[in-house]
């Protein structure tokens, strides 16, 4: 999610920073072919680099602050240096977005704590619409500004739970509907946004409206 909404961000010209907060489970460096890289959010939060000595270059301009993916890099993260790491990075963005792992671990509440405001990513099924209940509850607390909604994978099968019955059940907007889309593996396996790889496929379409949605609601995310 994180990986094609800020390349279309930045291919639209916004400067815009990709930063995986996910400190145990890893994954947006390999999403964009950045695995492997020596500095990462693992050092900013172990104190021993700063956070502008983690950005990569990716596709469209996109700058990306990937994560280590190493036990010993676990075992130094501070998470409390997190918020600085969003304050100085967001001072030279137009967006911010922080890739946040799932669940209500301490890393995932962190990650939602130094946010300007939330997007919560589900599919369109109860497991995932129940756990986004209680991540609302946390935000509330947090005092995190009104969350919103992004249905990822959408298979439009009647399966799917309907947008409008998720909207009731949270009381929450959707912002978008990202399709479920073979093209979007693909891309992954090759370390590739979809957006850049397979720009008419309907899920790189359905970023592109996404996209376009947050640049007229927001100044700013985080």
């Amino acid at each position: 999610m994180v990986a094609n909404l800020g390349t279309t961000l930045a291919q639209l010209g916004k400067k815009t920073i990709a930063l995986d907060a996910d400190v145990t489970m890893a994954n947006l460096g390999l999403i964009l072919g950045l695995e492997g890289k020596k500095i990462t959010l693992h050092e900013v939060l172990s104190g021993k680099k700063k956070a502008k000595q983690a950005v990569y270059e990716g596709p469209a301009g996109l700058k990306v602050v990937p994560c280590g993916m190493s036990l010993n890099g676990i075992q130094k993260v501070r998470l409390e240096r997190l918020k600085k790491v969003v304050l100085d990075l967001a001072a030279n963005a137009d967006f911010l977005l922080v890739d946040s792992p799932s669940g209500m671990g301490h890393d995932s509440i962190t990650a939602l704590a130094v946010a300007q405001e939330a997007i919560f990513v589900i599919t369109p099924n109860f497991a995932s619409v129940l756990e986004a209940m209680k991540i609302k509850r946390v935000a509330e607390r947090l005092h995190v500004k009104s969350p919103e909604l992004i249905i990822n994978r959408a298979s439009g099968e009647r399966t799917d739970l309907p947008q409008k019955e998720i909207e009731s059940i949270l009381e929450l907007p959707v912002l978008g509907v990202i399709p479920e889309d073979i093209e979007v593996k693909h891309a992954i396996a090759l370390g590739e946004a979809v957006v850049v790889r397979s720009s008419k496929a309907p899920a790189a379409k359905a970023f592109k409206k996404l996209a376009a949605t947050l640049l007229n609601q927001k100044p700013r995310m985080a």
